[in-house]
C-alpha cells in the first residue's frame, strides 16, 4: 500500500450544500488531508465548508466545471503530495473504499486507479447513469483509451506528476473520460477496483449532469479524441 503521507483527498463541489458536510467529515475521519474545491457554488456550500475544521477549501469565483475544479485541487497539492484520491460530493461514494484504491498500487507501479461502482444496475440508479456509463465505456475504448467497466466513476486515485503533464483540454465532466484516453495513449496504466455506490430510494440526489447538454459535450470530446487518434495513426504510417 502507498505511504499515507503521500496521499491527499480532492473533492470538487458545486451546490452540494445539503450533502457536503457528511461527505467531507466522513472522509477527513480517515486521517488523510482533504482539499475541497468549491466550484462557484451559490447555495450554502461555502458556509457549510467554513464550519469544518482541518480541511483546505479552495474557491472558484464562478462555476468553471468539474475538470477545472479537479485541476485546481491537483495543482494546489502537487508540491506536497504524490497521489490524489478524488471522490464526488453528492454522497454516492463510501469514503472507506479509499483504502481499496490505494491497495491496488504495488511496488513501483504508478497507475490511475478507477473505482468501478458495483450495483449500478439497481432499481434506484437513474437511467441516465446506467446509459451514460455504457455509452462512455464504448467511446473511451474507440477513442484509443483503455477498455474498462466504469469510465464515468469520479472515485479515483491519480499519480499527480504524471496527470498534470497530460494535455487534457476538457474542463467539465468530460475531463474524467479524456484523462483516461490521454493517459492510456501515453503509457500510464489504468486499472480498476470494485467500490460501493449509494443510490437510495426517496433520498435527494444532487447531480449537475445535464443529459442532453453533456451528451453533446461528450460527443464533441470523443469526436476530437477519435480524430486525434486517426491523425496520429496516419502520421506514423508516413
Amino acid at each position: 500500500m502507498l505511504n499515507r503521507d503521500a496521499v491527499v483527498i480532492v473533492i470538487p463541489a458545486y451546490n452540494h450544500g445539503t450533502r457536503i458536510s457528511d461527505v467531507v467529515r466522513e472522509t477527513a475521519a480517515l486521517g488523510y488531508p482533504v482539499i475541497v474545491v468549491d466550484d462557484g457554488s451559490t447555495d450554502q456550500t461555502a458556509e457549510t465548508l467554513s464550519s469544518i475544521k482541518g480541511i483546505t477549501v479552495l474557491t472558484h469565483p464562478r462555476n468553471m466545471g468539474k475538470g477545472a475544479a479537479l485541476r485546481t485541487g491537483f495543482f494546489s497539492a502537487k508540491d506536497s503530495f504524490d497521489w490524489a484520491v478524488t471522490l464526488d460530493a453528492d454522497g454516492q461514494h463510501k469514503a472507506e473504499d479509499i483504502e481499496n484504491l490505494l491497495a491496488v498500487v504495488k511496488g513501483e507501479d504508478r497507475p490511475i486507479v478507477v473505482g468501478s461502482r458495483q450495483g449500478m444496475d439497481g432499481i434506484n440508479v437513474p437511467w441516465t447513469s446506467r446509459f451514460g456509463r455504457g455509452f462512455s465505456n464504448f467511446w473511451v475504448w474507440l477513442s484509443g483509451g483503455p477498455r474498462i467497466s466504469d469510465s464515468q466513476s469520479g472515485f479515483r486515485l491519480y499519480p499527480l506528476p504524471e496527470i498534470l503533464e497530460l494535455d487534457v483540454r476538457a474542463r467539465r465532466f468530460q475531463f474524467e473520460v479524456e484523462v483516461l484516453v490521454t493517459a492510456h495513449r501515453m503509457g500510464i496504466p489504468v486499472v480498476e477496483t470494485p467500490v460501493q455506490v449509494i443510490y437510495q430510494k426517496g433520498k435527494e440526489r444532487i447531480s449537475h449532469f445535464h443529459p442532453w447538454k453533456d451528451f453533446l459535450r461528450n460527443s464533441a470530446t470523443f469526436s476530437r479524441l477519435i480524430c486525434k487518434r486517426i491523425f496520429s495513426a496516419s502520421w506514423k504510417q508516413k
